[in-house]
């Protein structure tokens, strides 16, 4: 039988003095006595619950084989088995980090940005609408294509390091920066330029920051959801949402905006 709160546990009933673990097990009865050995114990008995180091996503459930707890963040989410193949596992990591970061990037961006323009130290648009800019020094094909090729560039040494971790820290490999990337291992640049503050130097032992990084980018992918549904549902930024909210928290809600909006 399977009980858990907030981590895995595993109950057994306990029919005499055992040890389970490093936890020493006493049956006793319903009123408190410890009950005889070789007695069967009553409907009335205690169960003793020993729990599992490791926590998973879903209370109760045994996570995976090929998710043993070693990746950061790892609970045991895959429910369609898509890290089965070792291969393919190490490919959805790395995808997911950068997912992180882009989207870490982008609640911090829109959330800056939304901050001017409502408070009218800038001019900007909302951030929906800011693709639709028009600049004076470029058009937006050549900033189109000037996008694809630094971020292709990039895109593509990174996949090289991943499929031959260490090939891109080499001399000659990146304009002469090579030193000051430091390639600690796929998915870890670091270096002064990308780890200016020196931060997860031994990003071997790093699990720690590996594991706040993860976290944070998973909301951070969350709230750029919630962004998007945002703007669709409302058309307006995120502060402007939030001072709506604000000016009358119990009838401006998530619900009554929603109703408003399907009527």
């Amino acid at each position: 039988m399977a009980v858990t709160v907030g981590r895995v546990f595993l109950a057994q009933p306990c029919t005499s003095a055992a040890f389970i673990g490093n936890v020493k097990h006493i049956h006793r009865s319903s009123f408190g006595f410890s009950a005889k050995p070789g007695v069967a114990p009553s409907r009335h008995s205690r169960t003793v619950v020993r729990a599992q180091e490791r926590p998973t996503w879903l209370p109760g459930l045994d996570p995976p084989p090929h998710l043993n707890g070693t990746l950061a963040g790892d609970y045991g989410f895959d429910p369609l088995g898509l890290g089965e193949d070792p291969e393919s596992l190490k490919w959805y990591v790395q995808a997911e980090l950068m997912h992180c970061r882009f989207a870490m990037a982008g609640v911090a961006g829109i959330l800056l940005t939304d901050l001017l323009r409502v408070t009218g130290i800038s001019s900007i648009p909302v951030w929906y609408e800011a693709g639709a800019m028009k600049f004076g020094f470029a058009s937006t094909r050549t900033l189109f294509i000037v996008q694809m090729i630094l971020m292709g560039f990039v895109e593509t040494k990174r996949y090289m390091d991943f499929i031959n971790p260490g090939s891109q820290a080499e001399d000659g490999t990146f304009f002469g920066l090579e030193a000051a990337l430091e390639g600690l291992e796929p998915g870890y640049p670091g270096g002064p330029i990308l780890n200016p503050l020196g931060l997860a130097k031994d990003i071997k032992n790093a699990h720690d920051w590996k594991l706040k990084e993860i976290k944070n980018g998973r909301l951070a992918m969350i709230a750029m959801l919630g962004f998007f549904v945002q703007a669709s549902v409302t058309h307006a930024g995120p502060i402007d949402n939030l001072a709506e909210h604000l000016s009358n928290p119990w009838h401006k809600t998530i619900v009554q905006t929603l109703a408003n909006n399907s009527s």
